[in-house]
């Protein structure tokens, strides 16, 4: 079990586990559980995070389907910040307590604030990480957001 895991049972959300074999030559994570579950791309995000320049304080969530890219613009707006660039690896791990590839917007180590892609809002469900590559969790987007305290926002291009 995963921290991310474990909050959504704590919560008792529905909720369900997607397990496949991660290439560690893939860097492209979301991409890689998109083709191994042989899911649609609109439905799998991925989890990125931004820092607004005071460090791990300073950091923010953003969650939006793998195939777009997460718009700094519109998250530091989202967000209430002048402007904001992609968090170290580093800085995102120890915050985290995921290593990259593998992190969940769900039990982590620091409760960050969280923004979820607007599109989410109209998927039945969708898939996040597990909290480790090659594991992936399904469930509400409203469950999501309610267990990350998120709030939905046009982040993604």
């Amino acid at each position: 079990m995963t921290p991310a895991i474990n909050a959504a049972k704590r919560a008792r959300v529905v909720h369900r586990v997607h397990r496949y074999d991660h290439d560690p030559g893939v860097a492209a994570y979301g991409e890689e559980a998109v083709r191994q579950l042989g899911l649609d791309p609109a439905i799998v995000f991925k989890t990125l995070l931004v820092d607004c320049g005071e460090g791990a304080r300073g950091l923010l969530v953003g969650v939006v389907p793998v195939a777009a890219k997460l718009d700094l613009k519109a998250i530091a707006s989202a967000a209430g910040v002048k402007r904001v660039e992609m968090a170290e690896p580093r800085l995102a791990e120890r915050a985290t307590g995921y290593i990259v590839g593998g992190i969940s917007p769900l039990g982590q180590r620091n409760r960050l604030r969280t923004f979820i892609d607007s599109s989410a809002e109209a998927l039945e469900t969708m898939h996040v990480s597990a909290g480790r590559r090659g594991l992936e969790i399904e469930l509400a987007p409203a469950d999501l957001a309610r267990l990350c305290a998120a709030r939905f926002a046009a982040i993604a291009r």
